[in-house]
């Protein structure tokens, strides 16, 4: 079982990355903060969860145990399988997902592409109970750092789904934030201004 990577990004594009280690390819699915840490560094690690099927394997990443065992959790619920999960870790991050689903904040969670109101309701009745503010702290207690974490991942995900590499984007996000830009949508609109 492959649990733990380290190497260099080779390759990233719409939350997948290329990583290189030890003369190896991986191709690792990634959550959202996972993608913008390695796109943003180059070079870094990730955990990871493969998925074994009859028609291939899967590799998907995450940025710490934490956000892995939230992901493991979110695979028991019916209907929810790696691929929703992977996303659902993309629109929200690990804290902000575990405080919505303790306060079973389904607004919040169906504003998750793919994810409907029904499956929503899964997710907080076979979860709620099991979540804590001890293993996933709230929301209000992120620090600034994270909080642009979460803006520089909403812009380079968006950036690379419209075709530009990571270099160029991250490039770009570089550029916008040298120019004071600080929310995704500053972010993204200079980016595109400038990404050519």
């Amino acid at each position: 079982m492959i649990g733990f990577l380290e190497g260099k990004v080779m390759y990233a594009e719409n939350g997948t990355v290329l990583l290189f280690t030890n003369g190896v390819g991986y191709e690792v699915s990634c959550s959202g903060a996972a993608f913008a840490s390695l796109v943003n560094n180059e070079v870094g690690s990730v955990f990871t969860y493969l998925q074994v099927r009859e028609d291939g394997l899967s590799l998907f990443g995450f940025i710490s145990p934490e956000e892995k065992d939230l992901f493991l959790k979110l695979v028991t619920v019916s209907g929810v399988g790696p691929k929703l999960a992977i996303t659902i870790l993309t629109y929200l991050d690990a804290d902000d997902l575990a405080s919505a689903i303790a306060a079973g904040d389904l607004r919040k969670l169906c504003t998750v592409k793919g994810l409907g109101k029904k499956t929503a309701e899964r997710i907080v009745l076979d979860l709620q109970e099991q979540l804590t503010s001890v293993a996933f702290p709230t929301a209000a207690k992120k620090d600034l750092k994270k909080k642009e974490t979460s803006a520089d991942m909403d812009t380079l995900l968006t950036l690379t789904a419209l075709g530009f590499t990571a270099q160029e984007s991250k490039e770009a996000l570089s550029a916008a934030k040298e120019a004071g830009m600080k929310t995704p949508e500053q972010l993204l609109a200079f980016a595109l201004k400038h990404i050519r």
